[in-house]
């Protein structure tokens, strides 16, 4: 038995349930496709679920505010996808008439889709012999064929996607891409895999070498930047605060957040004291500063640590900001979600 047969047998026995699976409409497969990018489908699924109550075609969905999908989205992180999500569900709708590409390279042409994803929706809802290439796989196929290309380079991935699609099957390629995402998801894990079941463990070159920790390879990556933010939680004496949305290009774009302060290292009381006497949202007025958290919260993200504090500011004055009720209303990024409901408005 080849590859291709071997992986689909198996994932006619083992594969998950998954709402997405019971559908070829290619608005649900995008959907999918889109949350579950950096996010496994524990976390990802009360997401896909409330996207598609929320919003049950992509007209519904290139209707809506902006701001309306970051809300939803909050928590999933890297929020340029929810952008993405929203600006090609207006293409779709409004230039394509709802209706979604039916190749590989067209797909490709869609804000926010790249590689796997045009490949998964290609294959899935219409039946193109296009292999995916994610996490799932570069793990599979490095471990049994035993490639130490790193795959977080060019060569790497030109490999990889040369081998999926060598073995994927040209007759059944939703179900084989569909395999060998389940297989990496479920059994062949990043740890502990389940060697002793395993339907390829007599063929697995990184199972009889006894290198299954090493693969797949992947070259280090830089020390990520270390950042210091100072959040300035203002509370007014007309139960106001202040939230300002980010308007410049970056991972928080468009999402609110208290009056930021970024310094070059940690602030002590007194300097930060005597920083805000001088901010343009303070000066001439008179204010009570204390420090909510002790300990810097730390947010870590792909390419920087961001270490933050959330300065809560008391003023017997009164400000044109948000009231306290509303402020869970406004999309933010999940550090400030946590803080509000810490701190409980």
């Amino acid at each position: 038995m080849i590859f291709n047969e071997i992986l689909i047998s198996w994932y006619s026995v083992n594969k998950r349930d998954l709402p997405w699976r019971n559908t070829s409409e290619p608005y649900y497969i995008w959907l999918s496709e889109i949350i579950l990018q950096q996010t496994q489908v524990k976390q990802g699924m009360p997401y896909y679920e409330a996207f598609v109550a929320e919003f049950p075609s992509v007209f519904d969905l290139a209707n809506a505010d902006e701001s309306h999908v970051l809300k939803l989205w909050q928590g999933l992180g890297y929020y340029s996808r929810a952008r993405n999500l929203h600006a090609t569900a207006k293409y779709v709708a409004n230039e394509l008439n709802g209706k979604f590409p039916g190749t590989y390279k067209e797909l490709l042409k869609l804000k926010g889709v790249g590689d796997y994803t045009a490949s998964a929706i290609a294959s899935i809802c219409f039946n193109a012999p296009t292999a995916v290439v994610d996490g799932n796989v570069y793990r599979v196929l490095s471990r049994v064929f035993g490639i130490d290309t790193p795959i977080n380079t060019t060569a790497g991935n030109k490999e990889f996607k040369a081998l999926a699609q060598e073995l994927i099957d040209v007759k059944n390629p939703a179900n084989f891409n569909q395999a060998i995402m389940e297989f990496g998801a479920t059994h062949c894990t990043p740890k502990n895999p389940d060697c002793p079941t395993c339907p390829f463990i007599n063929k697995c070159v990184a199972y009889n070498d006894r290198k299954i920790s090493l693969y797949p390879v992947k070259l280090k990556a830089n020390k990520a930047k270390r950042k210091f933010f100072n959040f300035l939680v203002l509370l007014s004496s007309n139960n106001q605060t202040i939230l300002e949305q980010r308007l410049g290009k970056g991972i928080w774009q468009n999402l609110y957040q208290f009056p930021l302060i970024e310094t070059k290292s940690s602030m002590g009381f007194n300097d930060m004291e005597a920083l805000l006497k001088r901010h343009d949202l303070l000066r001439n007025r008179s204010f009570e500063l204390s420090l909510y958290n002790r300990d810097e919260v730390i947010h870590k993200l792909s390419h920087q640590h961001l270490y933050t504090k959330f300065w809560i500011v008391k003023l017997d004055s009164s400000i044109n900001g948000i009231d306290y009720n509303d402020v869970k209303q406004y999309a933010v990024p999940i550090l400030i979600d946590k803080f509000i409901e810490a701190f409980n408005f």
